[in-house]
């Protein structure tokens, strides 16, 4: 019979290079996940301000009374 030696995965060590691809890549992924919910957030408070505005009843400013010359 023949021994079949079961290869085992050893974490091999990184270059510098590679270190920083995957430095860069985990960056580039927070920071699109940040955009995403700003964005989104944005959207949801514009619409709450949108519809805010819609249900306000626009009322005139009311009209100040005329000073008299004796006020002064």
């Amino acid at each position: 019979m023949t021994a079949i030696k079961e290869e085992t995965s050893t974490p091999t060590k990184l270059s510098a290079r590679e270190k920083a691809a995957v430095t860069n890549e985990a960056a580039r992924a927070i920071i699109a996940a940040e955009v995403t919910s700003r964005e989104e957030k944005t959207e949801r408070l514009r619409l709450l301000r949108l519809q805010r505005e819609a249900g306000e009843t626009k009322a005139a400013p009311a009209k100040r009374k005329a000073r008299s010359s004796k006020d002064h």
